[in-house]
């Protein structure tokens, strides 16, 4: 295991350049070079930045002008200001919304990375672990809807949970989904989903690991962990850091895992206690209760695209490590 050397600037053949002077390589090799990348900069990129501008770039401004704004979707619109987001700030279901939504990033994270790390170990030295890992990786392919079916198959007061219970005597079983239980539910099942999708992520950086390493591991005696502390961690960082940043991404944006856990309730949403800033994003624009509230929906979602943004570059900036070669 090595770092990245750093090569030592190569020292001018023939000294410095004098004025009036042009080097040999640069007017035939560097400067062809640079010159045809930059003719071929705009017909490669372009089309893609055009793109990147028109489906990203322009919403983003639109969402950010209609945020500044109350409007119901039709009609003119009334400047706000920050008004919407000075509401946001005072509303107690959005805050309570965005807990649940770090509830989910960081608890449901720790979760699923320390499941992921425990079946790495287990699973690198298992024989067949290539069927295991194909297994593992089908609860991330299931619709969302198929897991809201089977916990009402498994949770509802008749169902086989409280079933099993009562034939162990337990005549009292827990409500479990009753509202006050219904968001841990939630996050259990989240847990369950991803974490054979990150664990297959992990593995396959687990992977490339020579052999040798975990042989020099081996004749030292050092046990799980320190194989984990000294050797897995540090050469499969990047491929944790990328996994890290995936979860932040896609746990800002959880919402229909929500609906379909709350919409039985019989109101048609989600009890207020599993919102999660989607979900109340959402409600707030198409609640169907009350006029749409855009404005303010927008500006919602504008805060969970700054709080996308600041996590994603504090992770990169704590997980950025000397790249290591092996």
């Amino acid at each position: 295991m090595t770092t990245t050397p750093t090569l030592p600037t190569d020292a001018p053949a023939t000294g410095p350049a004098r004025p009036g002077r042009r080097r040999a390589g640069s007017a035939s090799g560097g400067g062809t070079f640079a010159e045809q990348r930059r003719k071929l900069l705009i017909p490669f990129v372009g089309p893609a930045l055009l793109f990147y501008v028109v489906l990203f770039v322009v919403p983003i401004g639109g969402a950010i002008w209609i945020s500044l704004h109350h409007w119901a979707g039709s009609g003119p619109m009334t400047w706000a200001g920050l008004g919407n987001y000075t509401r946001l700030f005072h509303d107690d279901l959005f805050i309570k919304s965005l807990g649940n939504t770090l509830k989910l990033l960081f608890f449901v994270g720790i979760a699923v990375f320390a499941l992921s790390f425990a079946l790495t170990l287990v699973l690198r030295d298992m024989v067949g672990r290539k069927v295991v890992r194909s297994v593992i990786f089908f609860p991330h392919l299931v619709n969302a809807l198929v897991y809201g079916v089977l916990v009402g198959f498994l949770f509802n007061p008749d169902g086989l949970a409280n079933s099993l219970l009562a034939h162990l005597g337990i005549s009292s079983p827990p409500q479990w989904l009753a509202q006050d239980n219904l968001f841990p539910l939630i996050m259990v099942t989240m847990a369950w989903m991803t974490t054979g999708y990150f664990t297959t992520i992990l593995m396959a950086g687990v992977d490339r690991i020579p052999i040798s390493y975990y042989e020099d591991c081996a004749l030292a005696g050092a046990n799980a962990l320190q194989r984990l502390r000294y050797v897995i961690l540090p050469l499969t960082w990047d491929v944790f850091g990328v996994c890290a940043v995936l979860w932040t991404i896609s746990s800002v944006k959880i919402f229909e895992i929500v609906w379909i856990f709350g919409g039985s309730s019989g109101n048609g949403i989600p009890p207020t206690k599993t919102w999660t800033s989607a979900v109340y994003t959402y409600a707030t624009a198409f609640s169907g209760d009350s006029v749409p509230s855009y404005g303010a929906a927008t500006a919602s979602a504008i805060l969970s695209l700054l709080l996308v943004t600041v996590l994603v570059v504090l992770l990169r900036r704590v997980m950025r490590r000397e790249a290591v070669e092996f």
